[in-house]
């Protein structure tokens, strides 16, 4: 295998989720030039194939989380490998820095971030993603909810199959038969 000179960038390819942000990582990872600066791979099925890129990685793991991995074949999963990735991309650059600002040796920036790919990792499966498993516990009764909204209205808007029309004349005609009056 040639020499990893770019950060691989492992995602849950399966989820609708990682590949909405895969898609936005993809175009934002872009430079003016035209160059890549991240390579995005989904995770896929074949455990083999994770070995070749890092021996250390785990096929269960990997759907779990999302891992980046580095030219120096280190890892950073999570939140961490999110800060990573906005430290990477041309138009995200700016900001990453906040990420490793630290006040009495906590990076507070950082913990948001752990936080909040937390709070969406256990997210995931309200969105409808199967791949994700099931629901955390503190979830459930969201992820109900909204199963409950979609039965109870619905496909989403412009799913559904248009009536077919039909002209007054080639409808079926109505009897001329008056109804059965129901005495009280």
């Amino acid at each position: 295998m040639p020499k990893q000179t770019k950060p691989i960038l492992l995602y849950d390819g399966e989820c609708g989720v990682c590949r909405s942000v895969a898609h936005w990582v993809e175009k934002s990872a872009r430079s003016k030039s035209g160059e890549i600066s991240l390579i995005l791979i989904p995770n896929g099925d074949d455990p083999e194939a994770l070995k070749l890129i890092n021996p250390n990685l785990n096929i269960w793991d990997v759907y779990a989380t999302n891992y980046l991995i580095m030219p120096d074949a280190s890892m950073k999963a999570g939140g961490e490998a999110v800060a990573e990735v906005f430290r990477i991309l041309p138009n995200t650059k700016w900001f990453a820095g906040c990420f490793a600002f630290s006040i009495f040796g906590y990076r507070p920036f950082q913990m948001m971030l752990n936080l909040g790919y937390a709070i969406l990792d256990d997210v995931r499966p309200v969105f409808g993603c199967e791949s994700c498993g099931t629901p955390s516990i503190w979830v459930r009764p969201f992820a109900a909810t909204a199963k409950w909204l979609s039965s109870t209205f619905g496909p989403r808007r412009g799913t559904e199959v248009a009536p077919k029309l039909t002209s007054r004349k080639a409808s079926p005609r109505r009897s001329s038969s008056k109804p059965d009056i129901i005495p009280k």
